[in-house]
C-alpha cells in the first residue's frame, strides 16, 4: 500500500502555480556577432568556448569566441549578451597579429570616442559597454574579410550557496522585452563549428551531487568530494589535450544553438556545520581586502499563521506565450485554498485592474468563476508596474496576515517609472514583498530595491531552470522566522569600507557575504546581531586575519563592484548625483570594471602608448592569471576560520538528497511564492 502524504494547505496551494514555470521556455537568442548596421552578412560564430571556475566563494567565467567573415569586405560587428546577476566584466582581450591584447577601462564617452577614431583609421580595436542593467555589448572592428577574429571576455561574480544548494547560470536567452533588439539579435543563433562549456566547482565543503537541467548530453564527473566537473559540447565534437589547454575541441561539423541559458546546480552534503569562511588578498605591510561568508545554522523556527493571498500578475505584451500556462497555474492554486482563506487577483499592463474587486472568500464557486476569468485574459500593451503594486498594497487588511506575490518579466515603461516613487510606495506599508523575476531583461535593480526596502526577497528565474533546483533552496524562507536588523561588528583589527552597508534581513538558508578592507593582522572578534520575532539575538566568534595572502586578487574587484553596486543603487533610488557618478567612474577605472559609466577598450599596444593610457588593468589581469594557475595545481583550500570558536551551534539548513519524488520536491518548492506578513505586534517588528 502506498503511503498517503498529507501536505499542509500552504504547500498544496501552489502545487499548480509552480508547475506553470516548469514548462515556460523561449527560443530567443541573447545576441550574436552581427554587422553594426544590422544588415545580413556572412559573419559566423566558428567557436564559442566557455570556461567557468567556481571556487573561494566566487565564479570566474571566461568566454572565448572565434568569428569568421566569409564576405568580401571588412565589417564592424557587435556581440550582445545579458548581464549575469551581480557580474562585472574584468577582461576584454582581442587577438591582433596573433598577440593577445588586454583592454583598459576608461570613462564611457572617452572610450567610445577613441574607439571611433581608431575604427575610422582602419585600426584593430574593440569596445565593451554595459547597456544599463540589461546587456554587455562588445564591438569589434574590423572583422577582416576571409579571416578569423578571436575575442575573449571574462567576468566575475559571487557564488552563493542557499540552503545547501549552489547555482550558476550562463545567460544566453534574450529577456523578450526589447522587441527591436530581439528582431535584430536573433538572426543567427548557432555556432557553426564547435561549442564547449567546461565548468569546475571546487568547494571548501563536500558536494553530494551536481545537475545540469535540460542538458542530457552534459558529462558530469566527480573528481573528489570537493571537486566536480561539467562538460558540454557539440555531440559531433571530439577533444584533444594540449599543454596550453587541457580541453581543446576539434570540430566535426555540427552546430550548437545559443538560444537557452545553461544552468548548473550543486548540492552540499547534509549535516555541514554553520560556519564563517574568510578569503583575503594582502601584501605584507599594505592594506588588505577580505571576503567573509557567514553561513548560519538552522535555528530559525517555523511560523504557522492564517492568510490572505494577493496575486499581482503582469499581463503586458511581453507575457505572450507564457500567460496561458500562468493562468492554468493560478487556477490550480486557487483550487487548493481553504474556504476560510481569502484571495484577490490584480492584473496590470497599461493600467491595473482588480479582477476580484477586493478580497473574496475562496468558496468552490468563486474559485471556479475566477479561474475561468483569468484564463480568458489577453496579454497586450505596456507595463504599468506602479499601478499594479499600488492597487495591491492599498487593499491590505491590517487585521489579517497577508501574502503578496508579484510575477513579472518586464520593465516599468508606462505610468510612474521613477524608482524613488516605487520605494516610497513600498516603505509606506508594513508588508514583505516577494518577486519572481522572469527573464534576462527584467529590471532587476528596481525589483531588487523593492524587495530590499520591504525586507522581503526576490528570486531570478531563468527559463532554462528546471525550477525544482532553483526553488528547493528557498522553500522555508517564508515559513520560518527571519533575523531582522542584521549588523556585523568586527573588533580587534582595523576594518573599513565594508559592503553591503545595509544588510536588513537574513532568511533561513541564506548566506551573508561581506567585502571590506583591513590593516595589519591578528585576532578579530566578530559579532553578528539582529532580532528574531522582536527578541535580540547575538552570535560570536574569534579568528585571525593574515598578514599576507596573494592567491585571491579577484576579491579586490569584487569589493570594488560591491561598492559600485551600492552607489548605483543610491543613484537609481534618489537620482543621479555628480559626486556618486564620479566615485563610480574612479573605482571602475582603478579596478578595471565595466559599468554604466565606464567601458573597456582594446587598442594596439602602440596606440595605448601614443594616447598615454596606463596599462594598469593589463597588470591586474596578469596577476590574476598567475594566481589561478597556482590554485589550479593545488588541492582545494578550506577557508573556514571559526573551527576553534564556532559562531553557530547548529548545522546549516540543507534539503539533502533524501528519497523525495519529483512531485514531492515541487510541492515543497511552491512555498517560495508565499510572502509571509505577520500582523503588526506591539513591537512593530516584522517576523
Amino acid at each position: 500500500m502506498k503511503k498517503l502524504i498529507v501536505l499542509p494547505s500552504f504547500l498544496q496551494l501552489f502545487a499548480g502555480f509552480i508547475l506553470l514555470f516548469a514548462t515556460i521556455s523561449t527560443t530567443l537568442a541573447a545576441g550574436l556577432l552581427k554587422p553594426a548596421n544590422g544588415l545580413q552578412s556572412s559573419i559566423e560564430i566558428r567557436s564559442h568556448k566557455v570556461s567557468v571556475v567556481i571556487e573561494d566563494g566566487y565564479a570566474i567565467t571566461t568566454v572565448d569566441q572565434v568569428f569568421y567573415n566569409a564576405g568580401t569586405q571588412d565589417l564592424e560587428a557587435i556581440y550582445s549578451f545579458p548581464v549575469p546577476e551581480k557580474a562585472a566584466v574584468s577582461e576584454l582581450t582581442l587577438w591582433i597579429d596573433e598577440h593577445a591584447i588586454h583592454g583598459e577601462v576608461l570613462e564611457k564617452k572617452q572610450a567610445r570616442k577613441i574607439y571611433q577614431e581608431e575604427k575610422n583609421a582602419g585600426h584593430e580595436t574593440a569596445l565593451t559597454e554595459q547597456d544599463t542593467y540589461k546587456t554587455f555589448d562588445t564591438r569589434v572592428s574590423p572583422v577582416r574579410a576571409g579571416e578569423n577574429t578571436r575575442v575573449r571576455l571574462v567576468y566575475i561574480q559571487p557564488a552563493h550557496v542557499d540552503t545547501g544548494i549552489g547555482q550558476y547560470t550562463y545567460p544566453l536567452e534574450d529577456g523578450g522585452v526589447d522587441n527591436l533588439k530581439t528582431a535584430f539579435w536573433t538572426a543567427q543563433p548557432t555556432v557553426k563549428e564547435f561549442f564547449s562549456f567546461d565548468l569546475k566547482v571546487r568547494s571548501s565543503y563536500p558536494i553530494e551531487a551536481v545537475r545540469v537541467p535540460g542538458q542530457t548530453a552534459a558529462r558530469i564527473n566527480q573528481i573528489s568530494d570537493q571537486e566536480w566537473r561539467v562538460l558540454l559540447q557539440n555531440q559531433s565534437t571530439s577533444y584533444v589535450t594540449t599543454e596550453e589547454n587541457p580541453v581543446t575541441p576539434i570540430s566535426l561539423g555540427s552546430a550548437f544553438s545559443l538560444d537557452k541559458d545553461l544552468v548548473v546546480y550543486w548540492r552540499h552534503k547534509t549535516g555541514l556545520p554553520g560556519s564563517i569562511d574568510l578569503i583575503t588578498q594582502k601584501q605584507e605591510g599594505k592594506r588588505g581586502t577580505f571576503m567573509m561568508v557567514l553561513t548560519p545554522g538552522d535555528d530559525l523556527k517555523p511560523i504557522t499563521k492564517g492568510r490572505d493571498w494577493s496575486f499581482i500578475l503582469d499581463i503586458s505584451g511581453s507575457m505572450f506565450g507564457k500567460y496561458a500556462t500562468l493562468a492554468e497555474g493560478i487556477s490550480r492554486a486557487l483550487h487548493k485554498l481553504n474556504t476560510n482563506d481569502r484571495f484577490q487577483i490584480i492584473l496590470f499592463n497599461n493600467r491595473a485592474t482588480n479582477l476580484t474587486q477586493g478580497y473574496i472568500t475562496a468558496t468552490p464557486e468563486q474559485v471556479n468563476y475566477y479561474s475561468n476569468k483569468v484564463a480568458n485574459i489577453n496579454t497586450e500593451n505596456g507595463t504599468n508596474l506602479y499601478a499594479g503594486l499600488l492597487m495591491g498594497l492599498n487593499r491590505l487588511d491590517a487585521d489579517r496576515t497577508s501574502s503578496i506575490v508579484l510575477v513579472t518579466d518586464g520593465v516599468a515603461n508606462v505610468g510612474e517609472t521613477a524608482q524613488r516613487k516605487f520605494i516610497d510606495l513600498i516603505k509606506a506599508k508594513d508588508v514583505r514583498l516577494f518577486t519572481l523575476v522572469m527573464g534576462n531583461s527584467a529590471n532587476r535593480p528596481l525589483l531588487d530595491a523593492l524587495t530590499r526596502h520591504s525586507h522581503g526577497f526576490s528570486i531570478n528565474i531563468s527559463n532554462s531552470d528546471d525550477i525544482v533546483g532553483q526553488l528547493i533552496s528557498a522553500t522555508s524562507k517564508v515559513t520560518h522566522e527571519a533575523l531582522h536588523g542584521v549588523k556585523v561588528n568586527i573588533k580587534g583589527i582595523k576594518t573599513a569600507d565594508i559592503q553591503p552597508q545595509d544588510i536588513t534581513s537574513l532568511y533561513r538558508g541564506q548566506q551573508l557575504i561581506l567585502f571590506g578592507h583591513y590593516w595589519g593582522s591578528g585576532t578579530a572578534n566578530i559579532t553578528l546581531s539582529g532580532k528574531i520575532s522582536g527578541q535580540n539575538k547575538q552570535y560570536h566568534s574569534q579568528f585571525k586575519f593574515p598578514s599576507r595572502s596573494d592567491l585571491h586578487p579577484e576579491i579586490e574587484r569584487l569589493w570594488a563592484f560591491a561598492t559600485i553596486e551600492d552607489q548605483m543603487q543610491a543613484i537609481r533610488d534618489f537620482g543621479e548625483d555628480a559626486d556618486l557618478k564620479q566615485s563610480v567612474t574612479d573605482l571602475a577605472i582603478e579596478y578595471g570594471l565595466v559599468t554604466e559609466y565606464t567601458s573597456m577598450l582594446v587598442l594596439r599596444e602602440e596606440a595605448f602608448q601614443a594616447r598615454a593610457i596606463k596599462r594598469q588593468n593589463k597588470k591586474r589581469i596578469e596577476l590574476e592569471q598567475k594566481a589561478r594557475q597556482i590554485k589550479a595545481s593545488q588541492a582545494v583550500i578550506n577557508h573556514r576560520v571559526d573551527q576553534n570558536k564556532p559562531m553557530f551551534n547548529l548545522s546549516r539548513p540543507n534539503y539533502g538528497g533524501g528519497s523525495l519524488s519529483r512531485i514531492d520536491i515541487v510541492l515543497l518548492g511552491l512555498l517560495i511564492f508565499w510572502v509571509f506578513r505577520q500582523k503588526p505586534s506591539s513591537t512593530k517588528n516584522k517576523s
